[in-house]
Formats: C-alpha cells, structure tokens, sequence
C-alpha cells in the first residue's frame, strides 16, 4: 500500500535560494522534455517513454551543464514528471473529455520537485522536528509532528514552495501488506459494526444509526476572503504590495482548505475505527457542481475527497469501505420500496404506501447500508438479518452533533451515548 506524510518545513535563507534554484532548473528540464518530445522524430529510440528518454540526459549535460548541478534521480523523475502528465491527458481524451496538449510552465506553474529512490536521508527523528538531508542542497529543517512508521519506506521526497510562501516536504510512503491489520471476515459481521453514511449539505454526513454530524461553517473566512481579494484587485499587478497582499490571498484559501479537511480527516478516523464496514454512496460530484443550485455549498462539502480519504484509511486500520449506487437513495423507502418524490426543502421521508416516517437523509441512510451489504456479497436473508437486529430507528435513538465537536474533541460522541475522546467539547454544545 502507498500513501503520504506531508509536513512544513523551515530551510534557512541559504537552503531557500537554492532550493528555489533547483526547483527552476527543474523546471527548465521539463519544458526542454517537451520540446524534444514535439521535435524529434517519432522513430527515436529515445523519445516515447520517460524510461527511454532518461537515455538523453548525458547528453543534455554535456550540452547544457546546468543539468549537472542537480541531483541525477531528481532529473530523471522530472522527465517522468512530464510522461505522467501525458498519460493522464490521454486518459482524460480517451474518457471524452476535450482536452489540448501540455503547455510549457512558466516559474509560477512548476513550484516542486521530487527525490526518487535516493539523494535524500530523514535524520534526528526523536523529537518535534527533525532534518531532510538532501543531496547537492544539504540540511532542511522539517516539523516532525507524525512518526513515520518503521515499517513503512520512503520511495520518494517532493519539497514545494506554496503559492503562500511556505516550504513543505512529502514523503511518499510503501507498507508491505503484511504489516496491514487484516479486515473483518465478511460472514463475521455484526449489525452494529456496519453503518451506512448518506452524505448532505445541511447536514455533513447522516449515519444509518441515527447520528447526524451538521456542516462545517466556513462563512466568516470566506467573508475575509471577499474582502482581501477586493483589496487585491485594487493594487497595481507585479508591484510589492500587490505580491503581499496575493500571498495574504493564498494564507486565506489555504486555511478554509485545511480547514475543511482537518474536519474529514478526523470524521473519516473516526468512522473507520468506530465501525468494521462503512457503506457511502459513489457520488458523481463533476455534474452536480454544473448545476444551478448550491454549486459552492457542494463545492465547499468537498464529497469526493471525503470518499478517497474513507478508502486509503479503509486499508490503514483493517475496515471493509464500499461504495453503493446513489440512485434514489433519498427517494425509495427503507421500509417497502416505493420510491416518492421529495423536494430539497422536504427534510423527512413519509412513505404514502406503508405510512413509514423518518428523516429523509436517515431513511437514505438505511438505503445506503442495505445496498452495501449486498455489495460485499451476501446473501438476501444474511442481510435481512443484519438489518433486522440492527439498532432501532426512532427519534429516541436519533443524534445530532455540531462539526464544532468533531474539530475540538477528534469525534462525534460515543454510539452509547457517552461522551467523545474530549469531554469539553462535547459540553459546550
């Protein structure tokens, strides 16, 4: 399995300069990839793959010895850089989509470059920080707010400087699956360790067992960021109040960013740890942000990257994750199957077959585990079963939380009702 640690780090000034050296001529590699590859004669053995045009970088020294002054693995990744970058253009062609060719980057464009398989060591790990030893640059001074695991390898370091002016380092990282928890048998499932997770905007997510977890509210930093963008707009582009007041710009957007997904990574840890299968709907996001109604609300929820964060952790800590058809999820009835349309602004499900009445976003819940029970492959009367002994549904039973208790305390509360890993905060709702 592969995944990623990322953390800020802190080079001198001297270790900056030539940082941002390295990355340009980085950059200068790339485009010099492209410019070859839309040159040279198709014919050439040394043009067509990155595997095949890395036999051209001896050359590219002698000519140009700039080259030389980087590190040799770093350089043949950045004219792998360039073929990955083709291959998704392609897949995105092949898929439909209407798409040009790779452009040449400019110094804004290409801010990051990546060490593969060598030319960089991680030193001095015991503490809060520890040092990035990287080859021809020398010492990176990183904060060291996660241990990597000792089982785990580094396949590969990329340094980036943000558009803010930050420096952050992220280790690419493998884990052997033999060191992965092993995931529940499937036949050893219990009801209570299965949950199904309608996702929303009112509320962010709604549990099969009754839990709703409300939006996270974002509106006083977009607020400050429709004001700094209208103080932007008034300085002259290029000038230095202009430079200072666009990285005041990029502070604020990467701040209602990590926001937002501090809030889903403490969700999606707690989801994954608390239960041994989560069920989610396969949500097709692109067509739903082209609409005309609560564009940036969906935009804000950010689903699919709440999804992706499900399934890498789904491996991490041993948990059955799947994703079900979201069709009619909110429209069909738990209860007897007749599908009933429902406005956006009709918040609960009554059924006018079986008279069933529920939140609508629970009831779609509900839809959403039995769908995925039948995704992991068992049979109708096994999920009869689980469904059947699963917990009650009434408003006795139902929970609401604010996002607020999931960023202070890490959790909603406990399923039994006891408090979540911070009693406080838990308190002050």
């Amino acid at each position: 399995m592969e995944y990623t640690h990322r953390y800020c780090a802190h080079p001198n000034n001297e270790v900056a300069v030539e940082l941002r050296r390295h990355i340009d001529i980085h950059r200068q590699a790339y485009n010099y990839t492209r410019y070859e590859y839309e040159t040279l004669p198709s014919d050439t053995d040394t043009i067509g793959s990155a595997y095949r045009h890395h036999k051209r970088l001896t050359d590219w020294k002698s000519e140009f010895p700039v080259f030389g002054e980087v590190h040799s693995k770093a350089l043949q990744r950045t004219v792998a850089r360039f073929y990955d970058n083709l291959s998704n253009l392609k897949d995105k062609k092949d898929a439909g989509y209407n798409v040009g060719r790779l452009k040449w980057k400019s110094p804004r464009d290409f801010q990051s470059m990546t060490y593969s398989q060598s030319g960089f060591e991680l030193k001095n790990t015991s503490g809060q920080t520890a040092t990035l030893w990287l080859s021809k640059i020398g010492d990176i001074p990183i904060r060291y707010h996660r241990d990597i695991p000792d089982e785990a390898v580094i396949k590969e370091v990329t340094v980036k400087h943000e558009s803010t002016g930050d420096w952050f380092v992220s280790f690419a990282l493998e884990i052997d699956d033999d060191h992965l928890p092993e995931k529940p048998a499937i036949d050893e499932l219990e009801a209570d360790d299965c949950v199904g997770v309608d996702l929303g905007i009112l509320n962010y997510i709604h549990t099969s067992d009754g839990l709703s977890v409300r939006k996270l509210d974002v509106e006083a930093e977009y607020e400050h960021l429709r004001k700094a963008q209208r103080i932007l707009s008034r300085r002259v582009h290029g000038s230095e109040n202009w430079e200072k007041q666009r990285r005041h710009v990029a502070s604020i957007k990467r701040r209602i960013r990590r926001k937002v997904l501090d809030f889903q990574h403490k969700l999606t840890t707690w989801l994954i740890i608390e239960y041994d299968a989560v069920f989610v709907e396969n949500l097709d996001v692109k067509p739903m942000l082209e609409g005309s109604q609560n564009a940036r609300n969906k935009q804000d929820a950010a689903w699919r990257q709440f999804i992706t964060l499900l399934e890498y952790k789904a491996d991490l800590h041993g948990c059955h994750v799947r994703q079900v058809e979201p069709a009619n999820t909110t429209k069909q009835c738990h209860e007897c199957g007749v599908k009933t349309k429902k406005p956006l602004w009709v918040r609960e499900h009554s059924c006018p077959s079986c008279g069933f009445e529920l939140d609508r976003d629970w009831n779609a819940a509900l839809n959403v585990v039995e769908r995925g029970l039948r995704k992991l492959g068992l049979g109708q009367s096994e999920v009869q079963r689980l469904l059947e002994t699963g917990a009650a549904v009434g408003d006795d039973h139902s929970r609401s939380v604010s996002a607020r208790t999931v960023v202070e305390s890490g959790s909603p509360p406990e399923r039994n009702g006891s408090p979540g890993l911070n009693e406080a905060a838990v308190a002050a709702e």
